[in-house]
């Protein structure tokens, strides 16, 4: 045989170990993604349902993440590999209920979704969110209380839909508006309102569609 060969059939031979070795490790490996994203999606789990019963029995703000991780029985680098803070843990509870809202606004029946007027459209924005709050206050107010409720992405989104019911109305300059219009879904004023002056939702949500209709016969 010559040395050509010979070095052919090492190097051949060098590339079939490599190759059955890269296969077990790549068998060894498949499986341990699949279980880390299960470890994790337990984990998160664990976490928001720990949040959400804290939210609920205590003043939100008085949360703190040693809190929700004693709950949940998770590590302190566990929790923060996936919150920030107690705020962000809140918003994520707080965000498929209001993503469902946020459909209703684009695709449900008038008068909460498109095909009526701006200002009843406003008025049933107002006593959905105020339905919203009334089931979900823990959650609003660990979430979107103080300057943290104007940078959360919900915020957004009822910004723009107010803004755009505005504009529908033929407001010349919509934007000083959107903000105070959306000032009385305060979760804090909620709180106020419902818990320290004992006014029911029904009569806060009468007043609050009156006030989006001379909202928008004032501002058109």
């Amino acid at each position: 045989m010559s040395d050509d060969e010979q070095r052919g059939r090492r190097a051949a031979s060098v590339h079939r170990v490599g190759g059955l070795l890269g296969d077990l490790q790549a068998a060894d490996e498949q499986p341990v993604a699949p279980r880390r994203r299960a470890d994790a999606e337990r984990n998160r789990a664990q976490i928001l349902a720990a949040a959400e019963q804290l939210f609920a029995e205590q003043d939100p703000r008085s949360v703190t993440m040693d809190r929700i991780a004693k709950a949940a029985g998770v590590g302190r680098a566990t929790l923060y590999r996936s919150f920030p803070d107690p705020s962000s843990v809140a918003v994520a509870l707080l965000d498929e209920h209001e993503r469902r809202l946020q459909g209703q606004l684009i695709y449900g029946p008038p008068p909460l979704g498109p095909g009526a007027g701006a200002g009843e459209r406003l008025a049933a924005f107002y006593l959905a969110m105020l339905d919203l709050l009334e089931r979900h206050l823990p959650l609003a107010l660990g979430a979107e209380t103080g300057p943290a409720r104007f940078r959360t992405g919900a915020y957004g989104f009822w910004r723009v839909h107010v803004r755009t019911l505005l504009v529908d109305h033929g407001v010349q300059d919509p934007d000083p508006l959107i903000d105070i219009a959306l000032s009385p879904l305060s979760p804090e004023l909620y709180q106020f309102q419902r818990h320290e002056l004992g006014l029911s939702t029904e009569r806060i949500g009468r007043s609050l569609a009156d006030f989006a209709r001379q909202l928008l016969r004032s501002a058109g």
